[in-house]
């Protein structure tokens, strides 16, 4: 039996355990990235394991999302993130140099190498051919100390692509079909490959969109065969030798195979307020919209805005409508200006923002109470954009530019003849937007430079036999980390302000949660399927951890949230009987005893004090699971020696 392009990676980077689907293994890392939103944990976390120097064979750290500066705040973590670098021999993506994806996709990606990064957009790797996963901040802090990866072995997806996208449909709808067809949670627990005849295609650039996307699958990552489109790709960035070609064995043996042709699609729109909430954009040409986003790190290539550029062209975005466009990256900024595409964004009554996340997460333009926004992004969850009211729509740049033009959701193929773009053959490159860490005999002398708003990293405790505690929280299915730990301007700059943070924990369900949990001292949530969804920030771990959270009853989790659950010595516990989630009430007072026991036989009993009924609860987990979780999390562990 042959081998899919991820098993040969996982393969060639195997530390521990067998390749059988569903068991634990580790894997050697050979980049990691950060953001900055999520970076100064990780090398707070970093510095605390007392390693001198990455070990890696790149590491890369990003400041892409914390770009708005109205206080000290995000500028001390980027100085922090800045001197941290150079010490411990990172390298350092400056602010306005772009977007994390874009620029690792740009100049480090490299076929059939694994990547972890403290953001679950990672994946977008996966475009090159690497197996790219996103992961949390511990996670990649025990990466960069030369410590293994741990996932349970995936399952194999296939996407067998025929076809050739038509005018005016893009990567973007191959992205949505797929969300249609399998839904925020079908990719869970798998690696989805896109293959077949189709595949070739597709750009790199339109492989990122599709690899990006995947995420919200809930899928471990995607990856594409590295062919003579990913070689042309890092020609164009002169890194051709860069370029290995990977490809999937004739009888490798996939778990499922999705047929997809891709003449067949049709430009497609997310619907508030889900990924996978997909409809025809000509079944919703009477929704006016207020706003329009272009950008993202789904769809700021220069792919997309030449091609939002030429739509654009000699016309006037519609009253009323605000349009916005954050190219991926400064390179992709700079090709735009040389070519005359950026005049042609301007005159259309366009605003071109900071090469950074900006509004995908909150941070600056967000809409206008009770607004409705098209945006080319990866997510439209309930209050993400910064307004709590507001109906964001997901959607391709070809959409998002025939939306702005008309001032209502547009199918663009009612704009007639589809404008064709041609990419240079070499990209402008210029890499003194990423600053060099210092060697190892100057690294002894740089000063770590800490603002006030750093403050140290929480610890957790050791796990007890027996958890009492009221149940706090009960939340329903899909909750994701955004609803848990909000994102936006107002909130991100405390990202390494713990207790700030906290005041903030899961108050887009509920306001009073924060002082609710302060109150009980310690706490246990309930939620429903797929908890966790979403971001890897592991601040929906942590913070709730800081709070008194001791464990997670839900009816299933999304696979980084678990491990950041683990990972902050959380129990993160699944209702055996799905049934019985509805036979628990917030404010019950409830018991899980004999913990120990159950994290060997994977059995646990939870006992509600209030009506006396007992319920069955399971958790799967490794023998390193098991040590972490006694150990109070991933930090005490790692500092025993035990990593």
């Amino acid at each position: 039996m042959g081998y899919t392009i991820a098993q040969k990676i996982i393969k060639n980077h195997l530390l521990s355990g067998e390749m059988t689907v569903g068991s634990e293994i580790g894997l050697r890392i050979d980049q990691t990235l950060t953001q900055d939103a999520t970076g100064t944990m990780a090398y707070l976390e970093f510095e605390a394991m007392g390693v001198p120097r990455v070990k890696t064979e790149k590491s890369v750290a990003y400041i892409d999302h914390n770009t708005l500066q109205c206080g000290f705040e995000n500028a001390d973590d980027h100085r922090f993130i800045q001197t941290v670098a150079r010490k411990y021999g990172v390298r350092f993506s400056r602010p306005g140099n772009g977007i994390c994806h874009q620029v690792h996709l740009e100049r480090f990606g490299k076929p059939g190498k694994t990547l972890i990064g403290s953001d679950s957009h990672t994946p977008t790797g996966g475009a090159l051919g690497m197996l790219a996963m996103g992961a949390g901040g511990m996670d990649v802090a025990v990466a960069m100390a030369g410590g293994a990866y741990f996932i349970n072995m995936p399952r194999m997806f296939k996407v067998n692509l025929t076809g050739q996208l038509p005018p005016w449909v893009s990567a973007k709808d191959a992205s949505l079909e797929i969300l249609r067809m399998l839904s925020v949670r079908g990719g869970r627990g798998a690696i989805i490959e896109w293959g077949g005849e189709g595949v070739k295609t597709l750009s790199v650039p339109e492989r990122a969109t599709i690899a990006n996307m995947g995420t919200e699958l809930g899928a471990t990552t995607s990856i594409f065969p590295s062919d003579e489109v990913t070689r042309a790709f890092l020609r164009a960035q002169g890194r051709e030798e860069d370029f290995i070609p990977l490809e999937s064995d004739s009888d490798a043996v996939y778990d499922r195979v999705i047929d997809i042709d891709l003449s067949a699609l049709e430009p497609l729109c997310a619907c508030p307020h889900s990924p996978d909430n997909v409809r025809p954009a000509r079944e919703l040409e009477d929704v006016r919209v207020s706003q329009v986003c272009v950008g993202s790190c789904t769809n700021s290539s220069l792919r997309d805005l030449l091609r939002v550029a030429a739509i654009l062209k000699g016309k006037k975005i519609a009253d009323g409508v605000s349009l916005s466009v954050s190219p991926g990256s400064r390179q992709v900024l700079q090709m735009l200006a040389d070519c005359g595409a950026l005049s042609d964004l301007l005159a259309s009554g366009a605003r071109v923002l900071e090469c950074a996340c900006g509004p995908c997460i909150g941070m600056g333009f967000s809409p206008a109470s009770g607004g409705v926004s098209v945006r080319t992004f990866n997510r439209n969850f309930e209050g993400r954009s910064g307004t709590r009211d507001a109906q964001v729509y997901l959607a391709s740049p070809e959409v998002a530019a025939a939306t702005a033009l008309c001032g209502h959701i547009a199918d663009p193929r009612a704009l007639g003849e589809y404008p064709e773009v041609v990419l240079p053959e070499r990209f402008l490159v210029d890499d003194s937007g990423v600053l060099p860490p210092s060697d190892a005999a100057e690294a002894a002398h740089v000063e770590i430079l800490r603002g006030p708003n750093i403050r140290p990293m929480p610890l957790g405790e050791p796990l007890a036999d027996t958890i009492e505690a009221p149940l706090t929280l009960k939340v329903g299915d899909n909750i994701t980390t955004d609803h848990i730990m909000p994102a936006g301007a107002k909130i991100l700059p405390y990202r390494s302000n713990v207790p700030k943070l906290s005041e903030f924990c899961f108050t887009v369900c509920d306001e009073d949660f924060p002082a609710r949990a302060r109150a009980a001292g310690r706490s246990i949530i309930a939620g429903g399927a797929n908890y966790g969804q979403g971001s890897s920030r592991e601040h929906a771990a942590l913070v709730p951890m800081y709070l008194g959270v001791r464990a997670v009853v839900a009816k299933s989790f999304a696979r980084i949230h678990a491990a950041n659950l683990i990972n902050y010595g959380i129990l993160p516990l699944t209702f055996v009987n799905a049934g019985d989630y509805d036979r628990l009430a917030q404010g019950d007072n409830l018991t899980i005893s004999g913990i120990f026991a159950g994290l060997e036989s994977g059995e646990f009993t939870l006992t509600d004090r209030t009506t006396g009924e007992t319920f069955a609860l399971a958790c799967e987990l490794s023998p390193r699971q098991r040590e972490i979780l006694r150990d109070g999390g991933l930090l005490a562990y790692t500092r025993e020696g035990k990593q």
